[in-house]
């Protein structure tokens, strides 16, 4: 066996000891280093503008505002003149359409908003934006085991996470970089009544460039796919203040 060959064999068994060894929980850890290293999400206080593209239609211009001490949340969406506004604190929710607040209940329901929807978005952009911290919330399950696994001919480090079910039934993988601990892609597939995964569900989110705010390496692209055929979906683009 040549010298070559020889040091081919070790790296691989290098880098797949890397993985077995690592607990879930340590492999978390390492990669909030990487994208928090000052720990600054749970003092986050600030703004991203995100523009999402979708075939066939226009596209959705967002400024969002998270303020995590004060708990507060708003964001103003446009899509061609249309504009939604919804602020979510301490004291409830409120909704405006192109800048009125005074809206019918026929006007909210024709336009789908609510304050149910409000919080939705709330939800969903600290979960995503607030990525991997976020999987230290309460009712998160990280599983101890991490794979190793090629995805579109790269390989990654894979942490499982499932939540209680008071949180959600949905069980995502989250795809780092073995030797940045960058996260790079997350998976979700939703389950049955038996809490076993089903194949041809959720989708897959590739992440892509990175900027810097308030101290935390965000992705810059998130673009989504659907898990059973790869059919694209859209992008979320994050712009830089």
């Amino acid at each position: 066996m040549n010298y070559l060959s020889l040091l081919i064999i070790t790296l691989l068994s290098f880098q797949s000891a890397i993985a077995q060894e690592l607990s879930g929980k340590e492999l978390l850890e390492n990669a909030i280093k990487y994208h928090d290293p000052n720990l600054n999400w749970d003092t986050f206080n600030g703004e991203l503008h995100i523009t999402m593209e979708t075939p066939n239609n226009s596209n959705r211009d967002s400024k969002i505002v998270i303020n995590l001490p004060k708990a507060y949340f708003y964001v103003s969406a446009t899509r061609d003149t249309t504009t939604t506004e919804y602020t979510v604190d301490k004291n409830g929710c409120s909704i405006k359409l192109n800048g009125k607040s005074d809206l019918s209940e026929a006007q909210k329901k024709e336009n789908n908003l609510s304050c149910d929807r409000a919080n939705l978005y709330k939800n969903y952009y600290t979960y995503l934006y607030g990525l991997p911290m976020k999987l230290k919330d309460k009712g998160t399950i990280i599983h101890d085991k991490v794979e190793r696994k090629t995805f579109k001919g790269k390989d990654y480090l894979v942490l499982k996470a499932s939540y209680d079910k008071s949180v959600g039934s949905d069980v995502w993988y989250f795809y780092f970089n073995p030797k940045t601990y960058a996260m790079e892609i997350y998976q979700f597939f939703k389950t049955d009544d038996n809490g076993e995964l089903k194949p041809d569900s959720g989708e897959y989110i590739l992440l892509t460039d990175t900027t810097v705010i308030n101290g935390i390496k965000m992705p810059k692209n998130r673009a989504w796919y659907y898990n059973k055929d790869d059919k694209y979906l859209g992008t979320d683009k994050l712009k830089s203040n």
